[in-house]
């Protein structure tokens, strides 16, 4: 017994999975900046990382094309911020896609204990600005030792 067969005179659609997460990833964003209320060139935050060791604190953030003259690293207290701005470059030609981001950034962050804001350091190497936040002598830890007796 032989069975039909359907035949389509149409394009053939491929799937694309990549396609579909960066439709999904696109969708994501639209649904974040709504619920948000944030305007589309309101300021974004960049990826980060803070890391505490024994003497410091260490915040390394990624800022991909970034020159260190458009990053301003301010502390107040206990809290550090780093903002800044992606200037969009001169293009030759038709922008088809954009999914970098530019303009105005801010990320912001209150570290768990005081902090010596006289000796705090930034330095920006590959795209990621490192910056070391030095603890004040109050809050570094201190091992008490225990006296038998």
């Amino acid at each position: 017994m032989t069975l039909p067969v359907r035949r389509s005179s149409g394009p053939v659609n491929r799937w694309a999975p990549l396609r579909e997460f960066e439709d999904l990833y696109e969708q994501m964003g639209q649904l974040v900046q709504s619920v948000s209320g944030a305007p589309a060139g309101a300021a974004w935050m960049p990826a980060a990382d803070v890391t505490e060791n024994d003497d410091e604190y260490v915040i390394e953030i990624e800022l991909p094309g970034v020159h260190g003259d458009d990053i301003a690293v301010e502390a107040n207290g206990r809290e550090l911020v780093v903002s800044g701005e992606i200037k969009e470059k001169e293009r030759k030609g038709i922008l088809r896609r954009r999914t970098r981001r530019i303009g105005s950034f801010e990320f912001r962050t209150t570290l768990p204990g005081e902090i010596d804001v006289e000796h705090i350091d930034a330095k920006l190497s590959n795209g990621i600005l490192t910056v070391h936040v030095p603890k004040n002598e109050r809050s570094k830890r201190h091992k008490v030792k225990i006296v038998e007796g």
